[in-house]
């Protein structure tokens, strides 16, 4: 049997699900730590965003009951094992990124937590404090999660906001969470008011936005951006129509790009929009995805909430919160043909929260020995001239490389 090269077998296990790769671990010692290797975990990722493949569905009911749904088969669900094992404890989920989701459960603990390898980290506890508040207040919190590339770390962003029973108080905090540290710290430049009571961060060419005013007396709606490099806080133009107060605005990631969903009503019809900002930081970008009118795809209130497109980019995936049947449901929208197509899921509930993650091995703080680049490298000094050595030369020069010939064999293999 012909023995494959290095870069054959990369190119077949980065295509592989994350469910194969864990049990492959069990091959060999060298599998179990090329697997678990971060440059083979980047690679695996890398290929399946590219790709959009290895996307699955997680869907919540009862604030604590969670299924995966493959993206691509809905038909092939798993009941997923809370973190921390208490299955009765309500979890809510604050973000979703490369496989790794934030979530809190109902006694404020904050976990990082990955559902295709089981693997989660309970974050440290943090408080903010405010000095002097009002008797009377209102208390809001809000979260964002996402990967800032450039120093290979995951953040979790963390505000707090008070506001006086009369607006004659207004204060917010704000921290980051760093997992490379697993440490939380104050941020400062945050002064915005949010919009909605509790509303969660949406992550769009590494930076995460909510929708905000300007002030708590203000009703021009605004669009903020926490970029996780610089962690400073900036607005992002919104098209020219979202100046009209009667237009309700949700505002979305997909595709990797920033989404925004219109809802108002014209000559007597709900009519939902859908826009997408092809350039990030362009106001000009904005470019008109779709419009549907009521009774075709809007249930009679704005509460359709896209999700992601499908592999080829001709249709988007909308989750309709308690259509005309009276329960949730998923359904394709063909941007070309403007049908819809209802996608059935075994088992799903009458009532549920979705959200879109990709299946990844991506580890938490967990730092395994860097097998694959040690062998690049190893590859590098000894293939110039490895067709001409033999023998104890043959050895001394894998020695010099910090490989054994059996370890220079298995790899192979």
């Amino acid at each position: 049997m012909a023995i494959l090269s290095h870069d054959m077998t990369l190119d077949i296990l980065r295509c592989l699900s994350v469910k194969d790769l864990l049990r492959f671990k069990c091959v060999s010692k060298f599998w179990c730590s090329w697997i678990d290797d971060p440059y083979f975990i980047k690679l695996h990722l890398s290929y399946s965003l590219k790709t959009n493949t290895n996307r699955s569905l997680i869907v919540r009911h009862c604030k604590y009951q969670f299924l995966s749904v493959n993206y691509d088969s809905p038909k092939i669900t798993r009941r997923l094992k809370q973190p921390l094992g208490e299955q009765k404890k309500s979890i809510q989920i604050l973000g979703s990124c490369n496989g790794l989701l934030a979530v809190e459960d109902e006694n404020g603990r904050m976990l990082l937590w990955n559902p295709s390898t089981r693997k989660y980290q309970v974050l440290p506890s943090t408080e903010i404090e405010f000095s002097s508040p009002p008797i009377r207040y209102s208390r809001s919190t809000y979260c964002g999660f996402g990967y800032d590339p450039v120093s290979d770390d995951y953040k979790l962003v963390r505000i707090v906001q008070l506001l006086g029973a009369n607006d004659e108080y207004f204060h917010s905090e704000a921290k980051v969470y760093s997992l490379r540290s697993n440490f939380w710290r104050r941020i400062k430049g945050f002064c915005f008011y949010f919009i909605s009571y509790r509303q969660l961060g949406f992550l769009a060419n590494n930076v995460l936005h909510w929708m905000v005013f300007k002030t708590p007396e203000s009703s021009s709606r605004n669009l903020v951006g926490f970029d996780l490099r610089s962690e400073e806080f900036s607005l992002v133009e919104l098209p020219d129509f979202c100046i009209d107060e009667n237009i309700y605005l949700n505002v979305k990631a997909m595709g990797g790009h920033l989404c925004l969903t219109s809802t108002y009503w014209e000559l007597g019809d709900i009519v939902a929009d859908v826009w997408i900002m092809k350039e990030y930081g362009v106001k000009e970008s904005w470019v008109k995805l779709m419009s549907s009118t009521y009774p075709d795809l809007i249930p009679g209130s704005p509460s359709e909430v896209p999700l992601a497109f499908s592999k080829n980019g001709d249709k988007v995936l909308f989750h309709l919160k308690f259509n005309r049947d009276k329960r949730d449901s998923l359904v394709w929208y063909d941007l070309g043909s403007k049908r819809i197509e209802k996608v059935g899921i075994r088992g799903v509930p009458i009532v549920y929260d979705v959200d879109l993650y990709v299946e990844s091995l991506v580890p938490l703080n967990q730092k395994p020995p860097r097998v694959l680049e040690r062998w690049i490298a190893c590859v590098g000094k000894i293939s110039f001239s490895i067709a001409n050595l033999n023998g104890n030369k043959m050895a001394e020069t894998l020695a010099s490389a910090g490989m054994s010939r059996p370890c220079l064999f298995k790899a192979w293999w």
